[in-house]
């Protein structure tokens, strides 16, 4: 299972939300490439990097950050929030990530992530799904839609998409634990998915039963900020 830190980015800093909530933002660090170092010296391979600013926005924001970041380690990153057009698209991919990252728009123009699909490749995406109670959530979480997440997953594995990764919005930032159920149900019902599980792991015990019930990847991100998983857990996980 892989392993991917996450760095979540407001003004250029490397901050932690609660619930997606803005007015719960705690700052870790200032220099975001610090941080990524770390990870990078610690032996991961990859990088989930979110721009907060461009997720509310609605545009990229903070491009230059993943410019430096790709520019300066080897991380395979992931970079989204705010990729709502083909010049979001093409930022993003120019300044050097691997996959973008799409969630919103992938609910609410699906034609659009389609031809993105097309003309980029699946295989240059992540596709986000946040799910309450089963359905999906956009909009940072503020609208619940009557999307199941099973037939939201199905549309896109038929186009192609290789890797998603899910994130139960009761459980992000709360250090209680991931929803293993219902990562259980996913990866049962779609057995060949790159299934990355998100939000919720505060321990190693977590990483364990997330691989135990099929899950490809795990994003972490306050558990290593809060010193419940260390660097060198990591390092030594497999």
């Amino acid at each position: 299972m892989e392993l991917i830190p996450a760095i979540d980015i407001i003004g250029g800093k490397c901050v932690r939300l609660t619930h997606g909530d803005y007015s719960r933002q705690t700052t870790y660090n200032e220099n975001p490439l610090e941080v990524a170092l770390r990870f990078e010296d610690a032996g991961l391979k990859r990088l989930h990097l979110v721009d907060l600013d461009g997720a509310r926005a609605g545009t990229v924001r903070n491009w230059k950050v993943l410019e430096l970041l790709a520019g300066k380690t080897g991380l395979l990153i992931d970079f989204g929030g705010g990729i709502k057009s083909d010049d979001d698209v093409r930022i993003v991919r120019e300044s050097g990530a691997r996959y973008a990252t799409v969630g919103s728009i992938a609910v609410k123009e699906p034609d659009t992530f389609s031809r993105w699909l097309e003309q980029y490749g699946a295989d240059s995406f992540l596709l986000g799904a946040d799910v309450r109670d089963e359905k999906i959530t956009v909009s940072g979480w503020l609208e619940k839609t009557d999307i199941w997440i099973y037939d939201f997953l199905q549309q896109y594995v038929e186009k192609g998409v290789q890797q998603v990764f899910c994130t139960d919005v009761s459980k992000d930032g709360a250090l209680l634990g991931p929803a293993l159920d219902l990562y259980r149900s996913i990866t049962e019902k779609f057995p060949g998915l790159h299934f990355i599980a998100s939000g919720g792991v505060a321990s190693v015990d977590d990483l364990h039963q997330l691989r135990d019930a099929g899950c490809r990847g795990a994003i972490i991100g306050k558990a290593i900020y809060e010193g419940r998983i260390s660097l060198k857990d990591l390092r030594h996980f497999s």
